[in-house]
């Protein structure tokens, strides 16, 4: 992957569910340090955290990470991506990757894989990925983001309900999936073209989007394209919840995870 592309990591500090996630240790570094690792083992070119958070700077400064304080109203990530790559006068063919600060265990070689299905395909702004769900119980969880996708991979619908809904199927036996249909994970990693994300931003939030609270919703609702490339590797678990983090601890010492270079 052309080493071009950069890697922006949104981090709040005041998550609902989990206060002070992005400077929580896991293994003896904060976890903001752990995601920015997994970045610069990928092919990115550059990588910055973009915080409105005093504390989350400090600590990034001191590991000397780059960063970028910015505005405290943006309603998600993206909103803080786009004011970094206005602050930093990025081109708009740029190729911006959104890492989100709560993935401690994504593999560089994912990272790479996004930024590269985006710039094979020249006439589209955004790109994603997706894996297979091999577990029923995953399928019906509303916290797992399904997608469905055309014949060449472009997404037709992201949801939180089981999609696709397999109707013989499931109606009278949801014990097991169905072999006919394959069933697909959203990993929560994105590419965009700096051009594209800035039109983005300023669109309003789709009803849909709102339903389901997934913003790349407002993506499709606009007639936008997403690429979903089918991921080469699984990632490891993200951090919502105080519980994630001894998944995520138990996963790094296990040596699944990709080795990573250390900021020290």
């Amino acid at each position: 992957m052309d080493s071009a592309f950069k890697v922006v990591i949104p981090a709040r500090y005041g998550s609902t569910r989990l206060p002070g996630k992005p400077l929580l240790d896991i293994g003896g570094k904060p976890m903001i340090q752990r995601v920015v690792e997994c970045a610069q083992a990928s092919g990115a070119g550059e990588v910055v955290v973009a915080t409105d958070d005093q504390r989350i700077r400090e600590v990034c400064a001191r590991l000397g990470i780059a960063v970028e304080m910015t505005a405290s109203s943006h309603r998600s990530g993206s909103d803080r991506i786009a004011e970094v790559i206005e602050r930093r006068g990025w081109s708009d063919d740029t190729i911006v990757v959104n890492l989100q600060g709560d993935e401690p265990c994504m593999p560089a070689a994912l990272i790479d894989q996004v930024a590269s299905n985006l710039v094979a395909r020249a006439e589209i702004g955004m790109a994603t990925l997706a894996h297979p769900i091999e577990d029923i119980a995953m399928l019906f969880d509303p916290h797992v983001v399904k997608v469905i996708t055309d014949m060449a991979g472009f997404a037709l619908y992201f949801s939180r309900a089981p999609i696709p809904w397999h109707r013989d199927k499931f109606l009278g036996n949801k014990a097991r999936l169905p072999s006919s249909v394959d069933f697909l994970r959203h990993i929560g990693l994105y590419a965009y073209r700096a051009a594209f994300l800035d039109q983005f931003v300023r669109l309003a939030p789709s009803p849909l989007e709102i339903a389901e609270s997934l913003e790349q919703l407002r993506a499709l609702w606009h007639g936008a394209p997403i690429h979903v490339g089918l991921a080469v590797e699984t990632p490891g678990p993200g951090v919502d919840t105080a519980d994630d983090l001894g998944r995520v601890t138990e996963f790094l010492s296990s040596g699944r995870a990709s080795p990573v270079p250390s900021l020290g």
